[in-house]
This record gives C-alpha cells, sequence and structure tokens, in this order.
C-alpha cells in the first residue's frame, strides 16, 4: 500500500485493538521528523503497569518502538493529559497520546481503587474541557490514539456500559476537535474527517 502521508494540525486515530493505530501514529512521527532536522517527536503514554503482563507489555512496546521511531521522546502521563500536552507542545514538535482510552480508564478507574467510583466522573468532565482547551491551545501538531470499542453488543454490566458511553462521549468531543479523524482497520487507514 502507497501511502502519502501529511501532517495534519491535530488527528484523532480509532480503531480496534491491534487495529494498527499505534503503528500508524508512529508512522506520523517519523514523517514528521523526517521532514525537518528542527522537527521534533514526542510520545504522551497514558498506560500504566498494574499487573505483571502489563509491565512487560508497557516494555516492549517501548522495545519496539525505540527501534521504528528512534528520536521519539516518551513521556509518562497517566492523568494530567492537559497539562503534558501544554508542558511538551512546540511549533516544532509532534505530540502523540497513546492512549486516549487508557487514560479515561485511569481517571474513572483508578489502579489504587479497581472499583468505578461515581465522583470521579464528575472530575473526568473537567479533564475532558482541560483536554479539549489543550489541543485547541497546542502549538505543534498533535495525534491522539484511542479505542472504537461501541460497534459489539452491549455490556451486561452496568459499569461496563457507563464506561463504553464515557469512551464514546470522549471520542465524540476529541474528534470534533480534531482536523483530521482516521479509523484503523486490519492496518488500514479509513479518513473519516479531513483530507487524508
Amino acid at each position: 500500500m502507497v501511502d502519502v502521508l501529511t501532517i495534519a494540525r491535530s488527528e484523532l486515530i480509532l480503531g480496534g485493538q491491534k487495529s494498527g493505530k499505534s503503528r500508524r501514529a508512529e508512522l506520523l512521527a517519523r514523517t514528521w521528523l523526517a521532514q525537518s532536522a528542527q522537527h521534533r517527536a514526542a510520545l504522551i503514554a497514558t498506560g500504566q503497569a498494574g499487573d505483571e503482563e502489563m509491565r512487560q507489555r508497557i516494555a516492549r512496546h517501548q522495545r519496539e518502538r525505540a527501534v521504528r521511531v528512534p528520536g521519539l521522546q516518551t513521556v509518562e502521563e497517566p492523568l494530567r493529559l492537559a497539562e503534558a500536552i501544554a508542558t511538551h507542545s512546540r511549533p516544532d514538535t509532534l505530540l502523540v497520546v497513546d492512549c486516549l482510552t487508557l487514560w479515561l480508564t485511569n481517571q474513572l478507574m483508578p489502579l489504587e481503587n479497581l472499583e468505578p467510583n461515581p465522583a470521579l466522573a464528575l472530575d473526568f468532565s473537567a479533564s475532558t474541557a482541560m483536554l479539549l482547551e489543550a489541543m485547541r491551545s497546542a502549538p505543534g501538531p498533535l495525534v491522539l490514539v484511542g479505542n472504537e470499542i461501541g460497534l459489539g453488543v452491549i455490556p451486561l454490566g452496568r459499569e461496563v456500559r457507563a464506561f463504553v458511553d464515557a469512551l464514546g462521549r470522549l471520542n465524540q468531543d476529541v474528534a470534533q476537535a480534531c482536523a483530521r479523524v482516521t479509523l484503523m482497520a486490519a492496518g488500514l487507514p479509513l479518513t473519516l474527517k479531513g483530507s487524508a
């Protein structure tokens, strides 16, 4: 597949598990870095290692990403995403946020408290508003990665339904704020908004 990439001011990349979302974001970062010796790129990682399998997964992703995009710096920020964007965004720096789904999980179901906390939902509305403002104010390009999980069956559990609803609202809000929205399926991009 020949794919000429252009860098949008902001892009949301959605898709299912192992659909190629992160690889697409990395490809955009590589393209950005190749355009100028003055360009920089940073990944804001929102994942947290709550168990050994997740620790191994994060370590594997770090190793593989270092090979695929050697110039991509990593900033770990599981909760204060708006602050991380404000701190690290520069006109010459492309930021990749990977991923919004884990950020939502960290907001609504922190590792210390595995039970969902309804009070955090109110805080999450404020966190989302701050994220959208940080996106609008960012002087450099942004690539945000998130899962599209609302295409399957309706979950039976109340908490899971609430999470799916919250993620759907977050994806809609971020998509409205982005110049481009791409849906990934089987490693292939489908542009939903903006030009490819």
